[in-house]
């Protein structure tokens, strides 16, 4: 019998499978042909990709637990119509056939974004609600899709648990998510300005920790929510400034400006490059939402205490200077 984990190559699957196999467990990992996957050499790597359903199927068997971390985890993408193919039908394929291959436990990742609203200052809990209409974005959407149907199986007695991190950092991160592509692009002295904006950060350690606790403990069609620090955009790029030996950035891009920039980078994108634009509108947008987390009822329930965000950032740092992303310091 087999622990599964989608996207086990991704920043918190390769943390996740490490602690899970740290721990005893025989762990098969289901990524996408064409992806690295780099484990240690008693991990099974099956290539299927979550829209197959077939090939789902095939992956599926033996299976004990499972962890669904696969998804597109970026803002944008030239067809936006592969978010709702991967994000939703690729979810609604993983738990019917995790739950038909007769999984005991089955876990779905979902994420921090779907759970803002247009007009809220209050920090965000687990188990605050949200309609469509307050869902921004084509990746956003999909995700909301996704937990719901997640939601509707864990309400028809299926053992569905959700977790929802927030933005993880720390080291390991190869494949450059979001969050570490933003704290790269600030090392390098390529942020001079930031946005009003405020985040919260967690060790994607933590996340793996969590995830697993959740897995053990977590009640069906819960939502946990996986959450540290609060901090303001300005906050972490002044730390990061001041550890990397740069200037602190100076000034806020008014609103306005940053989102008509978004809109143009992302045409550039679809219309003549295809790569990843230096903005999404999704992104720009949700800085105008309350993104402070109260996870503190779900950590107490899982019994996780996340280390301190500080400390991560550090790490992160140490180890973008070991892969030779940032130059080595005096």
């Amino acid at each position: 019998m087999k622990t599964i984990v989608t996207g086990g190559g991704g920043f918190i699957g390769r943390h996740l499978v490490q602690f899970l196999t740290a721990r005893g467990e025989s762990v098969r990992v289901v990524e996408k042909p064409g992806v690295s996957v780099t484990h240690q050499p008693d991990v099974e790597v099956v290539f299927a990709d979550i829209r197959d359903r077939t090939a789902i199927r095939n992956a599926m068997c033996g299976a004990r637990r499972v962890y669904h971390l696969a998804a597109n985890p970026q803002l944008w993408t030239r067809r936006r119509g592969h978010f709702r193919q991967v994000n939703y039908l690729g979810t609604v394929n993983v738990l019917d056939e995790a739950l038909a291959a007769g999984a005991e436990r089955v876990l779905h990742c979902s994420t921090e974004s779907i759970l803002t609203r247009a007009t809220q200052t209050a920090a965000i809990a687990e188990d605050q609600e949200v309609s469509l209409d307050d869902v921004i974005g084509p990746y956003c959407r999909s995700k909301f899709f996704a937990e719901r149907y997640a939601r509707r199986l864990a309400n028809e007695g299926k053992p569905v648990v959700i977790v929802n991190p927030t933005l993880p950092i720390g080291p390991g991160d190869t494949g450059l998510s979001p969050p570490t592509q933003m704290v790269l692009d600030c090392c390098r002295g390529k942020r001079s300005a930031y946005l009003e904006a405020d985040l919260n950060l967690i060790d994607v350690r933590d996340v793996a920790r969590g995830m697993a606790l959740a897995m053990n403990h977590g009640q069906p069609g819960k939502r946990y929510l996986l959450g540290a620090e609060n901090w303001s955009v300005k906050r972490v790029f002044d730390l990061l400034a001041d550890e990397c030996g740069l200037p602190r950035p100076k000034w806020a891009v008014p609103y306005p400006v940053a989102l008509v920039a978004a809109y143009v980078s992302e045409f550039v994108a679809d219309v003549f490059t295809g790569t990843m634009p230096a903005a999404s509108v999704t992104g720009v947008k949700l800085t105008q939402r309350t993104m402070t987390f109260d996870a503190s009822r779900s950590l107490n329930e899982l019994g996780l205490k996340p280390r301190p965000v500080r400390e991560s950032l550090r790490e992160m740092l140490g180890w973008f200077r070991e892969v030779g992303w940032l130059k080595r310091g005096p």
